[in-house]
């Protein structure tokens, strides 16, 4: 067939035609900038999708980079202009995502402070290695149209779930928190994971950019409604699962959730030790408002004592604690138990009524420059931020805690609750999950909110209820449906009573992990080799 007849028989847009043109010369204006001007688009480009993520969730702003992104893939004419085109918008993205990193410095300016530039600024800088990296894999591949944009999904959470280990991980952000507000769209979550819900925002994202493509309009609206539809479909299945959860499942042990609101500062200060944990015992001992609680939990590093070699301070915790309750709390454990320490543990420890430790957990997945510092004999000038001079050790890994009277419970301290399939012993699964943690040293900036989010998430997945207890907040009870019960907002103080949800079965995503993930993204791909060799098929016949 001649081309000028093959061309006359695509009414609906011609190959040098686009989907809308307003759209098209936008797009081109765009990728016809260099230097410092294109640079601070996509810079601000990537920074305008963080109001996607908590505490904002105006979630169509994650439109802004993944349009962008795909657009200029579209007009890409090598993988490393994509690939720098990808890692201005990914450090526009972590700059204005992990801002919140400096206030942790700032807790002590004058001997940290300066570090904030280097490390923010790397931090931002590093992870955006990852967005340029899934630009470039995906401007490499010869996929155009609806393809182009799967296979940048798939990409982009590809990396993002490449982030969550490389270097012991930072998957922090991650574009499927975005629906963390929205109980429906999280249940997902129970079936594909964090990662599974990344996949179907970054689909649904980055569509719009078909109508800036050359090619039919009707094509690009028609990917448009799907994309739209696969979102409002996973809406409608988690309003059913939710829909036929039981009723009535918060029926576990009372517990009395403990939220201090001390400032970093003084939880830093030597002097303020002891005024600290008799707040903390204060606050404990207060009336409750319905049935008095059995379980007393306190946040992260609530104990500034080894409670190992304080029996006098054990037993004055104790006192606060119903006959057959435990107090679960964060502390430092040191080894050996008497003398000179050799090695130190940031820790839960679950105290009994008598006074006794009855089970202890040690924090496996610690932050760097936080808890150690990395490579420490090339960089001996630099100081972890906690207090003390020597690096915390990791402990083994997920554990669950079994003592008589209190449901068989997973610890979590800190940001161990981001890690998706990595805060359960798949062993030993247990019935509840405790996130303690010190959110003080982010002031109140995003990060907490940020924080908060991945932990309602992580429920979902495991389909266990889970409790956060914090310093400065924000603490809650989480069931495992991820449906807050109760919070205490961030900054303020005071005690939380209530009851433990009970778990439900295990999720497919809890039993299978990972893996789930990978069938869903691979289902993805093989879509989009059908879109690919489809559409090359029929502009072959067309030609």
């Amino acid at each position: 067939m001649p081309p000028e007849r093959a061309r006359a028989r695509r009414p609906a847009g011609r190959p040098d035609a686009a989907a809308w043109p307003g759209a098209a010369r936008l797009a081109d204006r765009i990728a016809g900038l260099s230097g410092w001007r294109r640079w601070s688009v996509l810079f601000l480009a990537g920074a305008l999708g963080v109001l996607a993520l908590p505490p904002f969730h105006w979630v169509p702003c994650i439109v802004a980079p993944l349009v962008l992104l795909a657009a200029l893939l579209a007009r890409a004419t090598g993988w490393r202009g994509a690939f720098a085109d990808g890692w201005w918008i990914g450090f526009g993205f972590f700059a204005a995502g992990v801002y919140w990193v400096a206030e942790a410095f700032l807790v002590d300016a004058e001997r940290f402070g300066w570090m904030i530039p280097p490390v923010v600024g790397g931090l931002a800088a590093y992870l955006a290695l990852f967005v340029g990296a899934a630009a470039a894999l995906t401007a490499a591949l010869p996929f155009r149209g609806p393809a182009r944009i799967l296979v940048l999904a798939l990409a982009w959470v590809g990396f993002e779930w490449v982030r969550g280990w490389l270097f012991t991980g930072f998957p922090w952000n991650l574009i499927g928190y975005a629906w963390a507000f929205a109980d429906p769209m999280n249940q997902l979550a129970a079936y594909v994971g964090i990662w599974g819900l990344s996949l179907v925002t970054a689909i649904a994202g980055a569509m719009p950019a078909l109508l800036a493509e050359p090619g039919a309009r009707r094509r690009a609206v028609a990917a448009m409604v799907v994309a739209g539809g696969s979102v409002a479909a996973v809406w409608a299945g988690g309003a059913l699962r939710l829909a036929e959860a039981p009723v009535g499942s918060d029926s576990g042990p009372r517990l009395r959730l403990v939220q201090p609101a001390i400032e970093q500062t003084l939880k830093n200060d030597p002097a303020a030790r002891l005024r600290n944990v008799e707040l903390l015992l204060e606050l404990s001992r207060a009336p409750a408002a319905g049935a008095p609680f059995r379980h007393l939990i306190w946040p992260e590093a609530a104990v500034p004592f080894l409670l190992e070699r304080e029996p006098d301070l054990r037993q004055a915790l104790a006192a606060a604690l119903p006959p057959d309750g435990y107090l679960i709390a964060g502390a430092a454990r040191g080894a050996p138990a008497a003398g000179d320490l050799a090695q130190v543990w940031n820790s839960l420890a679950l105290l009994d009524a008598k006074g006794a430790i009855a089970a202890s957990f040690d924090k496996f997945h610690l932050v760097p420059l936080g808890e150690y510092v990395p490579l420490r004999e090339f960089f001996p000038f630099i100081a972890k931020l906690t207090p003390g001079g020597m690096d915390f050790s990791a402990g083994p890994g997920p554990r669950t805690l079994h003592v008589a009277g209190l449901p068989p419970v997973g610890p979590l301290i800190c940001y161990e609750a981001i890690f998706a399939h990595r805060v359960a012993d798949e062993a030993d699964r247990p019935d509840w999950l405790v996130n303690l943690t010190n959110d003080a040293w982010f002031g109140t900036s995003t990060g907490p909110y940020q924080h908060f989010a991945a932990a309602r998430v992580r429920a979902v997945e495991e389909g266990l209820p889970l409790v956060r207890v914090a310093n400065s907040g924000i603490s809650g009870v989480i069931d495992p449906y991820g449906r807050v019960k109760e919070t205490l907002p961030l900054g303020r103080r005071g005690q939380l009573d209530v009851n433990l949800p009970l778990p439900i079965p295990q999720t497919i995503f809890a039993r299978y992990g990972a893996t789930t993930s990978l069938v869903f993204g691979l289902m993805i791909l093989a879509l989009a080799l059908a879109l690919h060799y489809g559409s090359n098929r029929a502009g072959r016949v067309l030609d």
